[in-house]
């Protein structure tokens, strides 16, 4: 399977992690992502993030196949209110030794970045052939935001510029014109990305606890547009994502036939690899790559059996998957991944949320601590 979306915390500038440690707990953070991607199946991600001491040598360690896209951008959001968000604006090695890294043009945000910044990221991805991703329409505000400005949905404003192409792959897409949160008087979004040949990488389940959801997969596929599928956050299991994808869209949709499991198999194998421009991956065919996943077809989980992708998206999920090989090398031998030892990641992660916990009063505008911005769902009895 090919993920498309972030695979863990993203740090752009003005997070207060400084130097080393910071280095230290974003590459703990990768080897973690990693290590959830590769135990529940996935073979390929795109890795949306900012540049940090180590991160290519790190990606190759675990033995995944990685598409380096670092994020940069025109403007920061700052939220100077509480209720409303800012903009400050600032206008001021191609391939690695493992064979398995790649890179991809990533500039952060449609609404951070001016038409001139997009329009010198396609020329760049252009000339370099490479993919180009960007996170659209991600949320209302941006959609909001872009309409104050241009007068323009997000994808109209890009279209208007000239940057839709088969290259763009747009991050979430969710908040469209047809889309029922918004109020807009046209309904053409869908029909101009499918038109340009981009690509919509989808990631349900972190919307969904915002009690968001894209509407519908079905739909989108209707409408001619290529989707992939990516995790975007914890936990970064890409076979959730398959099963929430799959359910969501028939609740959007309102129908049991608005899309199908097979649908969005597609997206997570063939969609993601056509989204990243290649057909060598995400799939298992003569010269294509050597990525395959293998599962537990006598796995309680799985039995009884009949329709083994039924089985292993809504019942097993990752507790089936056995074996797993990238390019031909084995990361993953009887369910236990080869290339990551988690304990130290896990335990630099556990000490930077101590660390993050114990300054979040001085971190927040308000002055508020963790327990009052993020309270535990049940008390804690020592």
């Amino acid at each position: 399977m090919s993920a498309v979306a972030d695979p863990k915390p993203v740090f752009l500038p003005g997070h207060s992690m400084d130097g080393g440690a910071a280095a230290e707990t974003l590459r703990a953070a990768t080897r973690m992502a990693v290590f959830e991607l590769l135990s529940s199946g996935t073979t390929t991600v795109a890795d949306l993030a900012i540049c940090y001491d180590g991160w290519l040598d790190t990606l190759a360690e675990t033995g995944i196949r990685a598409v380096a896209a670092p994020m940069y951008r025109s403007a920061a959001w700052v939220a100077k209110t509480g209720h409303s968000v800012d903009y400050d604006w600032d206008e001021a090695a191609e391939a690695h030794p493992s064979g398995r890294l790649s890179a991809m043009v990533s500039p952060a945000q449609v609404d951070t970045c001016s038409a001139e910044l997009l329009r010198d990221s396609l020329a760049l991805a252009e000339e370099r052939d490479w993919p180009l991703t960007l996170h659209t329409a991600q949320c209302v505000w941006d959609m909001l935001e872009m309409t104050r400005r241009h007068g323009k949905t997000p994808v109209q404003w890009l279209a208007d510029i000239g940057v839709l192409s088969p290259r763009m792959v747009l991050g979430h897409a969710i908040f469209l014109d047809h889309h029922s949160w918004i109020t807009w008087h046209s309904k053409t979004d869908l029909g101009l990305i499918a038109e340009s040949g981009a690509s919509v990488a989808h990631c349900p389940l972190v919307f969904s606890r915002y009690g968001q959801m894209l509407e519908s997969f079905g739909s989108y596929k209707r409408a001619g547009v290529n989707m992939a599928l990516g995790t975007d956050t914890q936990p970064h299991n890409m076979l959730e994502e398959l099963r929430l994808a799959t359910t969501l869209s028939r609740i959007a949709g309102r129908h049991v036939a608005d899309t199908s499991l097979g649908e969005t198999f597609h997206a997570a194998t063939v969609g993601g690899a056509k989204a990243l421009g290649r057909d060598d991956i995400g799939r298992l065919a003569t010269g294509a790559k050597a990525d395959i996943v293998l599962a537990d077809l006598a796995h309680p989980a799985m039995r009884p059996l009949r329709d083994p992708l039924r089985a292993l998206v809504y019942s097993a999920a990752d507790r089936a998957i056995r074996d797993v090989f990238v390019d031909g090398r084995q990361v993953v031998r009887d369910g236990a991944v080869l290339t990551i030892d988690a304990p130290p990641p896990a335990a630099r992660l556990e000490a930077a949320q101590r660390e993050s916990l114990a300054s979040a009063a001085k971190r927040d505008r308000l002055g508020r601590d963790a327990e009052t911005l993020s309270p535990l769902v049940m008390p804690l009895v020592e």
